[in-house]
Formats: C-alpha cells, sequence, structure tokens
C-alpha cells in the first residue's frame, strides 16, 4: 500500500549506512513489482563518502535523485540538484516559488564556481572522515563499547537509556544527539558527529561514553 519511497544511498543519518549493490538490487526487484511507486534517492554524502552509490532509479514510472550540497559546502546554502522523470521534474518546478523558499541566483552561482573550482577534494574529505570514524569506534572498542559507523560523518552507539546517556555527557563537555528523533522500534542509542573531531579528542571522549552507557551500579545519591 506504500506510495513512496525514500532512500538515502550513503551516509544515512544516524549509522552511515550505505545501500550495497545485493541490497540495490533487492530493492529494485521489490520497485518492479510495483511500478506506481514514487521513488525519491537522496544522495546527499556525494563528494564527502569513499564508497559506491548504486541507485535504484529506472524500474518505476516516477522517480526523483537529489543531491545537496548542505553536508559537502555548507548547509547556509541551502541548494539541491535533482533530476528525475519528465512528470515528476515538471510538477517540482511548478511548485518552485520567489520568495523565502527561493535559492538565491547569487548562491547558485557561488556553488556552480566552487565545483568548477574544486573547492572540495571530495576524496581527501571522505578519507578524513572515515579516519575520525574508524579513531572513535576503535576508542570505543577499547573500553568494551559497540558502536556503528559506515559512511559519513556519525557514529551510533547504542545505549541503555537515552536521556541518562546526553546528560551524563552534557556534564562532562560532550553534546551528542539523542536516538529518539532517528528510530522508530530500535533500541535506544545516541549519536555522535566526528566532523571534527581530533586524534587527542577521541580517548577523553570514549571515556566519556562509556561511563555514560555504563549503569551506576549499588552507587548512592546524597
Amino acid at each position: 500500500g506504500a506510495r513512496a519511497l525514500i532512500v538515502t544511498a550513503r551516509a544515512h543519518t544516524p549509522t552511515g549506512a550505505v545501500v550495497s549493490a545485493a541490497r540495490a538490487r533487492a530493492l529494485r526487484a521489490v520497485l518492479r513489482a510495483h511500478p506506481h511507486t514514487l521513488l525519491i534517492e537522496d544522495d546527499h554524502g556525494h563528494g564527502i563518502v569513499d564508497l559506491p552509490l548504486h541507485p535504484l532509479a529506472g524500474v518505476t514510472r516516477h522517480w526523483a535523485f537529489v543531491r545537496s550540497v548542505a553536508k559537502a559546502y555548507g548547509p547556509d546554502l541551502r541548494l539541491a540538484t535533482l533530476t528525475g522523470d519528465e512528470v515528476t521534474v515538471d510538477r517540482v518546478r511548478g511548485r518552485q516559488r520567489l520568495g523565502p523558499g527561493w535559492v538565491s541566483r547569487l548562491l547558485q552561482r557561488t556553488v556552480v564556481r566552487m565545483w568548477a573550482d574544486g573547492a572540495v577534494n571530495g576524496p581527501e574529505v571522505a578519507a578524513a572522515y572515515r579516519a575520525r570514524r574508524e579513531l572513535l569506534i576503535d576508542a570505543l572498542a577499547d573500553h568494551g563499547v559497540e558502536a556503528h559507523g559506515r559512511s559519513g560523518m556519525n557514529v551510533w552507539v547504542p545505549v541503555p537509556d537515552e536521556t541518562a546517556a546526553v546528560s551524563r555527557l552534557l556534564h562532562e563537555g560532550w553534546a551528542v544527539a539523542p536516538g529518539a528523533r532517528y528510530r522508530l522500534a530500535t533500541p535506544p542509542g545516541i549519536r555522535i558527529t566526528v566532523s571534527t573531531l581530533t586524534p587527542e579528542e577521541a580517548g577523553p571522549l570514549a571515556e566519556a561514553v562509556a561511563r555514560a552507557v555504563t549503569p551506576t551500579k549499588g552507587r548512592v545519591q546524597a
């Protein structure tokens, strides 16, 4: 009964999940049986992810493929490129308007110039994010804490109590996001963004997370 499917191809928030070739084949098989489903693919990780794209487009009548510049260049640009079937693209054009929802021509030209000049070194950025994710994941593993981060700039850490973990980390000077906003029926967790994480910070952060996710047994509060 679904009317539409929205897929984040790479750098999925919060786990960094990526649609693999096998997963893409399985999803295309499902979509092929439901050609009237609207398919929307969001590849916001383009340019900052070192894993290949496996698109799903081509098996449904209506589809759209979107790439934004928010992650690679900054959210203030509020710009994305879109392609799709003729009807879907025409409907998007029909809803564009001048006003608060319109992206200025100046910002559009700025982004085009940044693309042309190669302002962002995609492979270098992707490698840096991978190194920071793996650094934190390894540091957490040293403390017996499970963590996940396949691509992008986030690491997902399962926790017994999101509110307690977020509060304890904030008390120690670390800001993380509670997982409730990203999940429906899965167990609790926290999202840690590593986009600016330094090697010197990984160890102390991992120690703080380990303390935050460990139940306090036999501790008496005054």
